[in-house]
Formats: structure tokens, C-alpha cells, sequence
């Protein structure tokens, strides 16, 4: 699951000035969008904007109508054009509004020239209509929404912390985060399907992503084409996003010897040991010491530097090696008693709906347990098979104390509908492992052909996984040419 912090920086990024649309009723069969030019000096001056009105609640079609931010940029070969490729963005909590004019512009030429680029802000995200808890700035705080237990193992901290941010949410969040999960997120791209005059899309979904993509393409099998799945969620119907959040006590055990590796090297500005071996010891020590002994750290949120914090640094600092130093430079100076300037944050004000967000699609999608027992043996289970995440994956966070029961059941991923789907997955993923990915393989059969890279970090095409994978998922959406079986790409 994407980080909610990367996912705040980019929505804060996001300035567009947005079109009008005809307003959707119970009997339009679609809205014609409006398309308007976007503002924002780091737009594409090709990307253009509008909104969509879709029905806040799909079983009351006629009902209230909340409007969706979309954006594209059109083919840059209309004589080559096939159709339109959404970009759906990570998270729960990520945008891809201003996608078309970032990662969209790394997609090889034959792939711009074959789709229009679209981009989007789901419900609840700002500019789209929003949604808000009204939390304390506290509890904006990434460690609340995805807390970590007490220094002891304890949770019952966490705990109190859910039903605090519960409350907030049942008292400011309105009917609209009731209505947030991934069957409507689906449903909104399949109005926007519509609205563009597409009879199928292709899609290239990332991380959460790669569950929106999954879920359309089981709502709306038939209206899918070319669709790319990019970093994938384990889709066990049970679990949902709980299995997504403990999916990371894997994918730090897969990914974290590669950063020992790194921290370990001659040479290295930030080498932290003289040998990889040395480096988990090393962390797991400095945590220790930090859970006794806190640093104050002023500008963080919160405002000191103690086990739980460097462990979520880990975490953060192991989704791309190119973070890897920002890890390696928190434990040097942690060890020296000067820490570095506290990470800029986005504003408060963005990371209130990217948290309702992230909040609301998390626990309106299943059902989270509500008893402190049954987090109490996760977390000690955890703490003892996965010492370095310390048992936060198998946590209570605000889910465990939601206010609203899901309105629908899980979806189950199949194999019915068409062979269109191309899976790509690098073999070591902290927030998405290959052993979750696997699962939603194994649920997609015959539909599905997977590619693993033999890479290190989330995302993976055209970002941490190799050329091999690369030129397959490029090869994909230009031709529709898929290898044959599952291929490894090394």
C-alpha cells in the first residue's frame, strides 16, 4: 500500500483549474465532459480538465451527485489512436490528476501515440468533492493511521487512538465517507468510461491501484482491454486491506538485506557497518534504545525521534533504493545525538481528505474485527515471527473502532471474463510482496499472465524494475503481444 504521505505530497501538488460537465441524472444515459485547459506550472500544456458527476450512492442513482476531477492528455497520433489508458494511482489516498503530465510522459512513444491519457482524483480527494474527519493535527500523523504498538507490544494505546479518530470521522465526515470504498471507485471509472464514449478501456493501475483495476475488471469484465497490473495487492476477500497492511511484514523481510547490503558498502558516504550482516542487529538496537530513549525532534509530527518513528522511516526509506540514504542518514545521526531537520510535511488541509480517504476505503471495504484481544495476539505473533516491523502490520488502526458497517460485500476476484491482463511485480516490494501478488495470480487464472522482476523497491514499471520487464508491459499496451506463460525477467 502506497505511502499516505507520498500520496498527500503529490495531491498537494495537483492545482488545476476544472471544466464543467452536464449533470448526470437518473436518466442520462452519459455526461458529455467539458474539457477545459489545466493550470499549474508543472502541467503538460496539452493536459486538459474537467469533472464528472457520478451519484454519491449507486443504489440511489437519482439521489445526491458528487463530482470527480479527470484529466487527459490525447493521443499524440490520432491516426494511431486505440482508446484511452486510465492511470489509476496507489494509495487508498493517491491521485492521478496531474498523472498524463508526470509518469505518463515516461511511456514509450507508440504507447502515447496508441491511447489518450487519463488521470483522476477518486471521490473524496480534493479537487474532486471531498471528504474530511476533522482530526487533530496529531493524528494526521502517518503513525496514526497505520499505528505502531507500544514499545511493549501493547495496544491499547492504539486502541484509544481508533476511537478518537472514529469519532472525528462519524462527526464530520458526512454521508459522502460512507460511500467511499473500491466497488464505487470502479463504479466512478466505468461512468467515466461512458462519459469519454469508450466502449473498453486499458488501464495501468500501481499498488492499491492494481485492486481498482482488479475489482472493474470483475464488476465490468467486457469493458475491459489492455490492462496492466503494476506492484499487486494480495485481493483475499476475507482480508482486503487488513492482508495489504500485513503483507508488510514479508516485504521488509525481503527488502531490508538490500539495504543492509547497500549500508554496508566501501565507500558508501552513509555506510553504517562493515558488513551487511552487522546492519539488522544495528537497526534493531537503535530502535530499542530509541523505545527507552527518545530524541526530541522538533518540526516532526510527533515531535521526537523514538523506536516507532525510525521503524517507520525503515519503512518508508525501503519502497525505493534511491531512499535508501535517508534511512542510513537518520540512524548516523541518531547515534551521534544531532538529527537532521525534521522531513517537510504537506498541509494539514490536504492530509485531511487523503486521510478520510485512506480511512474510509480501508474500512468500508470489509469488516474489521472490534476486540483489542484479537489485535493483542496478532501483534505479539508478529513482534515475535518479524522483529523489525515490530508487529504495526497486524495492529488495530481506526478500522477497529469504524463507526459504519461496509454497505456491500468484498469482491471476489476470478478468472471469468477476458484473457486481457498482464501482470508485472518486482521480486523484492516492502508494501506489495511477490508472495501477496501471487495470490491475486492465482485468483485472476487464465485471465492473467504475470512477469516477475528480479528488482528491488515499489512500482516497477518504468520506475524500480528492469529493462526486460520494461519492454514487455510497453510491448503489451502498443500491440497487445503477452508472453506466452509467466516469465521471469532477471
Amino acid at each position: 500500500m502506497k505511502q499516505i504521505t507520498r500520496n498527500a505530497a503529490l495531491v498537494a501538488a495537483t492545482a488545476v483549474t476544472l471544466g464543467i460537465v452536464t449533470p448526470l441524472t437518473a436518466t442520462a444515459a452519459s455526461p458529455t465532459l467539458q474539457w477545459s485547459k489545466c493550470a499549474g506550472s508543472t502541467v503538460d500544456p496539452r493536459q486538459q480538465c474537467a469533472t464528472l458527476e457520478v451519484p454519491m450512492d449507486y443504489a440511489d442513482p437519482g439521489g445526491r451527485q458528487i463530482s470527480v476531477a479527470v484529466s487527459r492528455i490525447p493521443s499524440e497520433n490520432p491516426g494511431a489512436r486505440r482508446g484511452a489508458l486510465f492511470l489509476i494511482p496507489g494509495g487508498p489516498g493517491g491521485s492521478s490528476l496531474n498523472d498524463p503530465s508526470g509518469k505518463g510522459q515516461k511511456l514509450p512513444r507508440e504507447v502515447r501515440d496508441a491511447y489518450d491519457l487519463i488521470g483522476f482524483a477518486p471521490r473524496g480527494l480534493a479537487p474532486s468533492t471531498s471528504v474530511d474527519c476533522g482530526l487533530d493535527h496529531g493524528d494526521l500523523a502517518l503513525s496514526r493511521l497505520r499505528p505502531w504498538p507500544a514499545a511493549d507490544g501493547s495496544v491499547d494505546a492504539n486502541m484509544v487512538t481508533a476511537r478518537r479518530m472514529a469519532d472525528a470521522c462519524a462527526a464530520n465526515g458526512g454521508e459522502l465517507l460512507q460511500h467511499i470504498s473500491t466497488r464505487n471507485e470502479a463504479r466512478d471509472l466505468d461512468r467515466l468510461r461512458a462519459a469519454l464514449g469508450e466502449r473498453k478501456i486499458s488501464a495501468w493501475g500501481v499498488s492499491y491501484g492494481t485492486y481498482v483495476g482488479s475489482v472493474y475488471a470483475q464488476l465490468f469484465p467486457r469493458r475491459t482491454d489492455r490492462f496492466v497490473l503494476d506492484s499487486n495487492d494480495d485481493p483475499d476477500p476475507a482480508m482486503v486491506s487488513r492482508a495489504w497492511l500485513a503483507g508488510h511484514e514479508q516485504g521488509v523481510e525481503d527488502t531490508f538485506p538490500e539495504f543492509a547490503k547497500w549500508a554496508a558498502e566501501p565507500g558508501n558516504p552513509y555506510r553504517l557497518a562493515e558488513s551487511a550482516a552487522e546492519v539488522r542487529p544495528l537497526f534493531l538496537e537503535l530502535a530499542e534504545r530509541l523505545d527507552r530513549e527518545p530524541m526530541p525532534w522538533p518540526g516532526a509530527n510527533p515531535e521526537e525521534l523514538n523506536g516507532n518513528v525510525l521503524r517507520q522511516t525503515m519503512l518508508n526509506s525501503l519502497y525505493d533504493p534511491d531512499d535508501f540514504p535517508a534511512l542510513a542518514e537518520l540512524m548516523l545521526a541518531a547515534e551521534s545525538g544531532t538529527l537532521p531537520p525534521a522531513p517537510a510535511s504537506p498541509p494539514d488541509a490536504v492530509l485531511q481528505y487523503v486521510t478520510a480517504v485512506g480511512a474510509g476505503t480501508l474500512c468500508n471495504d470489509v469488516a474489521w474485527p472490534a476486540s483489542t484481544a484479537v489485535y493483542r495476539k496478532g501483534v505479539a505473533e508478529s513482534r515475535a515471527k518479524y522483529p523489525l516491523t515490530a508487529g504495526m502490520p497486524r495492529n488495530a488502526m481506526v478500522c477497529a473502532a469504524w463507526p459504519y458497517a461496509p454497505k456491500e460485500l468484498p469482491v471476489t476476484i476470478t478468472d471469468r471474463g477476458p484473457s486481457t491482463v498482464l501482470m508485472v511485480q518486482n521480486e523484492r516490494d516492502v508494501a506489495t510482496p511477490v508472495s501477496g501478488a501471487l495470490k491475486l495470480r492465482e485468483a485472476l487464472g487464465r485471465r492473467a499472465v504475470m512477469v516477475t522482476v528480479n528488482s528491488t523497491g515499489h512500482d516497477a514499471y518504468l520506475d524500480n524494475g528492469n529493462a526486460c520487464g520494461d519492454r514487455i508491459v510497453s510491448r503489451f499496451l502498443a500491440t497487445g503481444e503477452r508472453p506466452a506463460t509467466d516469465t521471469y525477467c532477471r
